[in-house]
C-alpha cells in the first residue's frame, strides 16, 4: 500500500529509531558495568514518540521532558558523545557532567530538559509557552510527561492558565502503561488520559505511539493549532517500554507475554518493514546505516571514556545566572 510519507522521511525515522535504541542498550549495558551511577531511565520501545515528533516539527521548536529524557535529548540534535558523558558525569556532557541521566539540556538544541520530579515539568512548559507568545516568536513548545506525572496537581493548574492564555503548547503524555510499578488502572477512574483536557474545554486525542506515521500526524496537528493562535492540545501518546522503570526494577509487575506482544508491535521494526516492502531501500543500504548508527555509539563511548570529570571550582557555577558569587569568600 502506499504511504503518504517520503523515502526520506521513512529512512530519517529508521536512522533516528536505531540510534536511540543503540544508544540506550549501550547505556544499560555500561550501567551494568557500573561505568554509569545513579538513576538510568532507559527509553527503549517508546523511539517512535521521539521520530515523530521531530518530523511534526520545526528546530526552533522547544522539547520539555522528563527524567527519561535521553532518547528525546538525542533526537532533539544533542549530540550522542555529549548525552554518552553526561551519563559518565564527565565535564563534556551537555549538562557538563552535573546532570547526570535525569537532566539532559542544551538551550542550542531548544531542549529543556531532563526533570526529575515527576510532573516539575508541566509548569516549566507552559513557561516556556508563554514565553513564546509573549515575545510573538512563533515558535511552539511540546512539553512531555508520563502517565504517572498526569495524577500531578501541576497538570491540571497548568491546563486551566495554558487555554486561558491560549499558550502554544502541546502536552504530551507518553503513556507507557506503568508509573513506576503502577498501572494505570489502579492509579485512576480516568483510564483514556487524553479525556481529562475536557474539563478545560481543551482538544484532546488518543495516538498510536507505536507507529511513526500516527505520532506525526498528531502531533502535527496539534502543532499547527498552537502555531496558529488556538492554544494547547493533549495528546495521549500510547506506547510502552520494553525495560524497568529504571535500572533497578526488575518489571515482576507484568509478565513475558506482555512484553513480548508490545515487541510484536515494535517500531522500529514496522519502519524497516515498510522500508523494504516499498523498495525506499536496499538490505546494504540498510546495513551501511546500522553500521553508520554503531559507529557513532562506540564514538560516543570512547569519548565519554576519556573526558575528564568536572574540576572542583565547578560545584557552585551554573546554580544561580551570575558568573560570579561575591557572597562566597576563602
Amino acid at each position: 500500500m502506499p504511504t503518504k510519507f517520503t523515502k526520506e522521511t521513512y529512512l530519517y525515522w529508521y536512522e533516528l529509531m536505531e540510534l536511540l535504541r543503540k544508544f540506550e542498550e549501550k547505556a544499560g549495558q555500561l550501567y551494568g558495568m557500573q561505568k554509569i551511577r545513579g538513576f538510568c531511565h532507559l527509553y527503549m520501545g517508546q523511539e517512535a514518540v521521539a521520530a515523530g515528533a521531530m518530523t511534526a516539527t520545526e528546530p526552533t521548536d522547544k522539547f520539555i521532558t522528563a527524567y527519561r529524557d535521553h532518547g528525546l535529548a538525542v533526537a532533539k540534535g544533542i549530540p550522542a558523545k555529549n548525552c554518552m558523558a553526561e551519563l559518565f558525569g564527565k565535564f563534556t556532557g551537555c549538562s557538563k557532567g552535573k546532570g547526570g541521566s535525569m537532566h539532559f539540556f542544551s538551550k542550542e538544541h531548544n531542549f529543556y530538559g531532563g526533570h526529575g520530579i515527576v510532573g516539575g515539568q508541566i509548569g516549566v512548559g507552559a513557561g516556556l509557552a508563554f514565553a513564546e507568545r509573549y515575545l510573538k516568536t512563533q515558535g511552539v513548545v511540546l512539553c512531555f510527561f508520563g502517565d504517572g506525572a498526569a495524577r500531578q496537581g501541576v497538570l491540571h493548574e497548568t491546563f486551566n492558565m495554558a487555554m486561558l492564555w491560549k499558550l502554544p503548547v502541546v502536552f504530551i503524555c507518553e503513556n507507557n502503561m506503568y508509573a513506576m510499578g503502577t498501572s494505570v488502572e489502579r492509579t485512576s477512574n480516568v483510564l483514556d488520559i487524553y479525556k481529562l483536557a475536557d474539563g478545560y474545554d481543551m482538544p484532546g486525542d488518543s495516538i498510536d505511539g507505536m507507529k511513526c506515521e500516527e505520532v506525526h500526524i498528531g502531533i502535527e496537528r496539534a502543532v499547527k493549532r498552537a502555531r496558529g493562535g488556538e492554544g494547547p492540545t493533549l495528546l495521549e501518546i500510547k506506547t510502552y517500554r520494553y525495560r524497568g522503570h529504571s535500572m533497578s526494577d526488575p518489571a515482576k509487575y507484568r509478565t513475558k507475554e506482555e512484553v513480548e506482544e508490545y515487541k510484536e508491535r515494535d517500531p522500529i521494526n514496522q519502519v524497516l518493514n515498510t522500508i523494504l516492502e516499498q523498495k525506499f531501500a536496499t538490505q546494504e543500504e540498510i546495513d551501511a546505516i546500522n553500521e553508520r548508527v554503531k559507529n557513532e555509539i562506540d564514538e560516543a563511548v570512547k569519548f565519554a571514556e576519556e573526558s575528564a570529570f568536572p574540576d572542583d571550582d565547578e560545584l557552585l557555577k551554573d546554580v544561580y545566572a551570575e558568573e560570579n558569587y561575591p557572597f562566597i569568600t576563602d
